[in-house]
């Protein structure tokens, strides 16, 4: 029997959900490379590999087997080869632009373990997707929203959730999507960097995420009496402004995120809130030219760097913050336990905070692998985030279904535990 590429789902899954790999065919204890490779939308190559051994009957079962020495990672890691895909070129991260075409993943088998690979023994493409067949996609320009809605399946109402993303400004849309196939009414929301939308990010106004409370709030599919809110990195300290200022608000999970106002000043009415001092002087360089700016924000809690920090004891809603303990691109635990000192010191409920050892920054939904480094927009060069890719990928797998259970508990009442039978 020729080897073969066994998957479960076999032809196309989602990209959050688990993949099984397997050879079959291949002779007892047969020495093999399997490689993994994508292409996003601009053509960069992501590549992962690593050494196996079949078992005494041929076969090769990535949820049995661990992974030798010698390849992108080793020990047992049945997802192993699509959380270590690394880029061809250095400081290029894995998005998703276009939610309604899959990435397709290409499995290869080799024989031996040599560089370069022996033969080709066996390949397979496989589909990742990203929208559940029966969500539906909802471009959203009403007034001055720019933003994208994704509505699961079935009649509805369902729980709402405003999604940002952070300094890298434009629409991104694949986590609110992922979060729709969930059972939520998610709406993907531009702040800047976007059609006629701001081109940089020098002060933001309130009343335009107001717009967007509103329209959730008002939406016929968008369960009552109040919405969640998801942010990471910039996002986040936005959505701790909005829960702070803004009615409507019943929940927020914040994923790496600030407490103070950063990078921008914020207004709203008559109130204005200034950004985070920084000194650039802080800024470390290593020898490959890439920054490491986790000392760059001054403290707020110190001077007038006290004003930037964001009055989120006004919110009327639970937080949860998911912090990455190797975050290079700032503080995030620090900011997690002010935001709760200062919380609980004017009598607010205690927030969840969720603390993961060797996360960096980006902590994105469940596979997408660990970017090491990439170019920051502010910096202009390209910034360590930190993390160390296989606690990273555990991180990202456990913070998606924190992040569920807290919106159902708190959105819809229900325990956790019950986000997929929603």
């Amino acid at each position: 029997m020729a080897p073969s590429v066994r998957l479960s789902p076999a032809a196309r899954s989602l990209f959050d959900e688990p993949l099984a790999i397997a050879v079959q065919g291949l002779g007892p204890r047969q020495p093999v490379t399997l490689r993994s490779s994508l292409r996003d939308e601009t053509g960069e190559l992501f590549q992962a590999c690593a050494r196996y051994q079949a078992g005494d009957d041929g076969e090769l079962d990535l949820a049995r087997c661990p992974a030798l020495p010698g390849g992108s990672f080793s020990g047992l890691e049945p997802m192993g080869l699509l959380w270590a895909l690394q880029p061809q070129k250095p400081f290029r991260r894995l998005v998703k632009r276009d939610v309604q075409s899959p990435f397709l993943l290409q499995l290869e088998v080799f024989d031996g373990h040599g560089e370069p690979p022996g033969r080709l023994l066996a390949q397979a493409q496989h589909e990742r997707a990203f929208l559940r067949d029966g969500v539906r996609r909802v471009p959203v320009r009403e007034g001055r929203i720019r933003a994208t809605l994704f509505l699961p399946p079935g009649n509805g109402p369902f729980p709402g959730i405003i999604d940002l993303y952070g300094t890298g400004g434009g629409l991104p849309e694949y986590r609110a999507c992922l979060l729709a196939n969930h059972g939520f009414a998610v709406l993907a929301l531009a702040f800047y960097g976007y059609e006629d939308l701001p081109k940089e990010m020098k002060e933001f106004h309130l009343e335009y995420f107001e717009e967007a409370v509103n329209y959730m709030l008002q939406h016929t599919q968008v369960k009552g009496p109040g919405i969640g809110l998801l942010g990471i990195s910039k996002g986040g300290d936005l959505c701790i402004s909005m829960a702070s200022f803004l009615k409507g608000i019943m929940a927020t999970a914040l994923i790496n995120g600030s407490v103070a106002n950063v990078g921008a000043v914020l207004r709203y009415k008559d109130i204005t809130i200034p950004p985070l001092g920084i000194d650039v002087k802080r800024i470390k360089v290593n020898k490959s030219g890439i920054a490491d700016i986790v000392d760059v924000l001054n403290n707020p809690l110190e001077g007038p760097d006290r004003q930037s920090f964001i009055p989120l004891e006004k919110a009327e809603c639970r937080f949860l913050f998911i912090v990455g303990q190797d975050d290079r691109n700032w503080k995030s635990e620090f900011f997690a336990v002010e935001g709760s000192k200062r919380l609980q010191a004017h009598g607010k409920e205690k927030p969840e905070i969720v603390c993961y050892p060797g996360a960096g920054h980006y902590i994105e939904p469940p596979f997408f692998p660990m970017c090491a480094a990439s170019m920051h927009l502010l910096v202009g060069k390209p910034v360590v985030w930190g993390g160390e890719p296989k606690a990273h990928c555990e991180a990202q797998v456990d913070a998606w279904q924190q992040i569920q259970a807290f919106f159902c508990k708190h959105l819809m009442g229900k325990p956790s535990g019950t986000s997929n039978k929603l």
